[in-house]
């Protein structure tokens, strides 16, 4: 009888019901438990689960056959003593109810081996707890306990211990000689440390030590060989012990949010083979500590970041000597930004710190590529032209940026420092950095509000019985599970955990000024060398390791753009690797951002991109939008000139093929096509090209490459077909500048008509209110290609096919500050066809949440339209929650009232998929 809305069960139908064995009242809106209850002498199973139950009736203890008892989420507010006569009882369940305590007669239940006590308020367990010897598993997860009895040592049977989100402090020693527990959960305590002595359970499969203060582990834990499950993020850990290798049973690991140093973060975000594979290595050579420093330039066109780059890196001073800003100096002007510029700065020498500077291009055409760039552990400084700046101004000068960073990089370090202070006169100087400082406090304090608003509703939420938001549209989280709450609501905690680290005050820069460049660079290098902003500085490599990265960026290998795997085996071998020791020390440089090797890419895993350098000016190439510059390059590769000096003979030596020999008017005809609906044929490409491609091959890596980072696909090849001789064309979604679609039609040869009208739609709109990320769209339509034929983008839209089922992907951007940025897939069918809509969004919706997985800081919402609304025309259609998506059907519930209209009913068929197979967003 559960899921109903019963608010009283009849005294004379309980007693009728002698024979009943099992009996599920759980879900309902019951205040009291009828006293015949205590009739059913056959009774086993008992659910009143969910209901609004203050006190048990006292005939209950009669039940002297209930092996099950199930009374969570009610309103008792002590532990009922009818349960202690309950000899027979095996399970029970009393979690999230003010009990505050237990009885010392609790002993009295020897057969229990199942209890449930979440939520329950206990600060302490009475000495009789411990004589439930035969507790198999014990559920005691958010409570008050600080510490156990000395006699829970006795409950030997014990097999599973939740005891998360309490506020042990100590790791509870009672727990050790329990040798027959599997399952061990002491997550979100206030732990920090972990005993040697916990090598005495050796029959752990699954140990979750997460968001703790735990410093270091003991090498014992090691001799934990039978490890399923290792949870350790949220920690301070910073060194694994040796041998660690060892737990390779271990298939979930998650160690984020550590100030790892040995081995590295990156190594270990990549799992436990990597860090045996790192540990072996460090055995077979001598460690080498590397101070190096990803730092990155970011801010608005003109900001001044080149110039600043040049005066910090070659410690130089664009002034007359002196700096005399009195005698009418004027500096040189300023070099010309190239786009995305990478220079090496040695900032002391004495003790090897060196910052990889990244020079950010502030045109917005950069922003499909800028986010590539933004990577944890690196010290951000976003720099603010202060002659230029006024107030109104700080949301495209700084906030986004700020956004920015955080939606990719949470808890990222940001410097804010304003160029071109000599412009400025000391009290306008004063007021504009005191005006940036604010208004970064205000927006964070906004965003933290808001966010604190939203969890407010997600408790609320769970506050409530899950019936109870189910029952009325206009709840809430209409009928979103508690686990997804639960879920929800942490995100929005780490979300308000992770907060920009912001250093303040503003720095303000003249680059005519020694004294404030020299306090510039004694500010980043202060920063970069504090431990505890950033403590894997000081990261461990093996001496091999070091070597091998060395060794790719010597002559002559380091012209070249990219290396054979085998190229870079037997560099391997000079550094003292042997090919099976390879795989580990190129996925770190991977991983640490140092050449590209994607090893699980079938097309490029036989490749090491090494010459990050060259990669970076052929993605200025396609992203600086300039037609000019364009059609300069194709006129000099059609020549078969080269740029600079040496340039020349090397595109000589290619054969040119019969392409290159093309009319001026012809290229120019592809640079606007290029710059209207981002098409260029493979040749062209090849043009544009040619001081970076030596052959044919260089060429096919390179679009490979550029269609594994999303930036560009192929239009007219078979999926898993060559193109027998014709000419292929690519695609760049960022450049498409048409509103609608139809720039592909005169290539496929195709006329796609106007979509017909159908009778049901479904349509999943995911909405942005902070920020959206850039080059998110541009990205996504690349990712989507191989899921989709007949397709037709628009700057907005993408028109497609799934099969025969049309889906159409449109993106639509924030028309105000209180507006929030959507994006949304849609499909449509006729109602007992629905189905296909579903199989044909399905595949795309999981592909944004894997683009969305980048963005781990990043706030959005997913819904589910109402298709009546939709129907309709409504310009406000209602948005069904898109946590349903990943949960089944309701059983006997064929459609839901839609709040908009209380009249009119949506088929459920159309709100949650035939099988929650969608990721949704609380999952990820």
């Amino acid at each position: 009888m559960s899921h109903n809305r019963l608010t009283a069960l009849g005294a004379e139908v309980v007693s009728a019901l002698h024979e009943l064995r099992k009996l599920n009242l759980s879900h309902n809106q019951l205040p009291a438990l009828p006293a015949q209850l205590g009739s059913l002498a056959h009774l086993e199973e008992l659910d009143v689960s969910f209901n609004r139950l203050a006190h048990l009736p006292d005939s209950l203890s009669c039940l002297c056959r209930l092996r099950t008892l199930d009374v969570d989420h009610n309103q008792l507010t002590a532990f009922p003593g009818q349960l202690l006569q309950l000899a027979a009882l095996e399970e029970l369940d009393v979690s999230s109810n003010r009990l505050r305590g237990l009885p010392e007669g609790i002993s009295a239940l020897r057969a229990l081996k199942i209890l449930w006590l979440s939520g329950a308020e206990l600060g302490t367990l009475p000495e009789g707890f411990c004589e439930l010897a035969s507790l198999e598993s014990l559920m005691l997860d958010n409570n008050r306990l600080q510490a156990l009895p000395a006699q829970f040592s006795h409950l030997q049977r014990l097999k599973m211990l939740n005891l998360s989100s309490n506020l042990f402090e100590e790791f509870p020693a009672a727990l050790l000689p329990l040798a027959g527990l599997e399952e061990l959960y002491l997550s979100r305590n206030q732990l920090t440390s972990v005993p040697s002595l916990i090598s005495g359970l050796g029959r752990l499969l699954t140990l979750w030590l997460d968001n703790n203060r735990i410093r270091y582990l003991p090498d014992s834990i090691v001799e934990l060989t039978g490890l399923e499950e290792l949870v350790l993020q949220g920690n301070q850990i910073a060194v694994l012990p040796d041998n660690f290798g060892q737990l390779s049973r271990v298939g979930l690991w998650k160690i984020k949010d550590n100030p790892l140093i040995q081995p590295p973060y990156e190594v270990c975000m990549k799992g436990i083979p990597y860090i045996a594979a790192y540990q072996k290595e460090l055995a077979h050579s001598q460690p080498a500590v590397q101070p190096r420093l990803k730092l990155l330039l970011m801010g608005h066109k003109a900001a001044g970041k080149t110039l600043l780059r040049h005066c910090l890196t070659e410690d130089r001073v664009e002034a007359s000597e002196g700096g005399d800003k009195e005698k009418g100096y004027s500096p040189p002007p300023p070099p010309a930004s190239k786009g995305i510029e990478v220079t090496s700065w040695t900032a002391d020498a004495s003790r090897g710190l060196r910052f990889i500077v990244y020079d950010l291009a502030g045109d917005e055409s950069y922003e499909v590529i800028q986010p590539f760039f933004l990577s944890p552990g690196a010290l951000y400084v976003l720099v603010v032209n202060l002659a230029t700046y006024e107030p109104r101004r700080f949301p495209t000068t700084v906030g986004s940026f700020l956004h920015r960073v955080g939606a990719r990089v949470p808890h990222a370090v940001v410097c804010i420092v304003g160029t071109h202070a000599d412009l400025c006169g000391e009290r306008e100087l004063e007021e504009k950095c005191l005006d940036i400082h604010r208004q970064i406090a205000l927006q964070e304090k906004r965003d933290a509000e808001g966010l604190s608003r939203l969890a407010q509703v997600v408790d609320e939420a769970l506050a409530r019985d899950f019936e109870l938001r189910s029952a009325s549209p206009h709840a809430a989280y209409y009928g979103v599970s508690d686990k997804n709450l639960r879920r929800r609501k942490a995100h929005f905690q780490y979300l308000l955990n992770h907060r920009l680290q912001i250093l303040s005050p503003v720095l303000p820069v003249s680059c005519r000024d020694p004294r404030q460049l020299q306090r510039l660079r004694d500010k980043l290098l202060s920063v970069a060398e504090h431990r505890e902003i950033f403590p894997n500085l000081h990261r461990v490599l093996p001496r091999s390791w070091q070597v091998l990265e060395e060794l790719h960026f010597q002559p002559p290998q380091a012209q070249r753009l990219w290396l054979s795997w085998w190229d870079s085996a037997r560099l391997g071998l000079q550094a003292g690797l042997t090919e099976d020791r390879l795989q580990s020390a190129l996925s770190y440089l991977h991983e640490s951002g140092k050449l590209l090797y994607f090893e699980d890419s079938p097309a490029l895993k036989e490749h090491v991109f090494h010459n990050l350098t060259r990669l970076i000016d052929i993605l200025n190439v396609f992203f600086q939008r300039d037609p000019s510059l364009l059609l300069h390059k194709l006129l000099l590769g059609t020549n078969g000139e080269g740029e600079g000096d040496g340039e020349s003979s090397l595109v000589m030596a290619l054969p040119p093929p019969s392409q290159d020999l093309l009319p001026a008017t012809q290229l120019h005809h592809y640079v606007e096509g290029f710059l209207l609906h981002g098409l260029l044929p493979a040749h062209v490409i090849r043009l544009l090209l040619k001081p970076h491609v030596q052959a044919q091959q260089d060429l096919q890596l390179l679009l490979e490459l550029l269609e594994k980072m999303g930036l560009c696909y192929c239009l007219n090849k078979p999926k898993g077909k060559p193109l027998n001789g014709s000419t292929a064309w690519y695609k760049f979604p960022c450049y498409v500048q048409n509103e609608v679609p139809h720039a592909e039609a005169w290539i496929n040869g195709t006329n796609l008509a106007g979509q017909s009208f159908v009778a049901e739609q479904l349509q999943i709109e995911y909405s942005f209110p902070f920020t959206f990320p850039p080059g998110l769209f541009a990205r996504y339509s690349v990712q989507i290609n191989s899921h989709v034929v007949q397709r037709s983008d628009g700057k907005l839209q993408i028109f497609a096919y799934r099969g025969k089922v049309p889906v159409v992907v449109s993106y639509r951007p924030a028309k105000g500050v209180l507006q929030p940025d959507t994006l949304s897939i849609a499909s449509h069918a006729s109602l007992p066809n629905i189905w296909t809509a579903w199989q044909a969004i399905t595949p795309l919706v999981e592909e944004l949440n894997v683009l969305l997985q980048e963005w781990p800081g990043l706030h959005y919402t997913v819904h589910i339209l109402c298709s009546k609304c939709l129907k309709r025309g409504s310009p406000n259609p209602h948005a069904f929650p898109g946590e349903l998506l990943s949960q089944p059907r309701p059983e006997g519930v064929a459609e839901i009232i839609c709040p908009k209209n209380g009249s009119e009913r949506v088929n459920v068929a159309l709100v949650y998929p035939p099988t929650p197979t969608v990721i949704s967003p609380c999952s990820k």
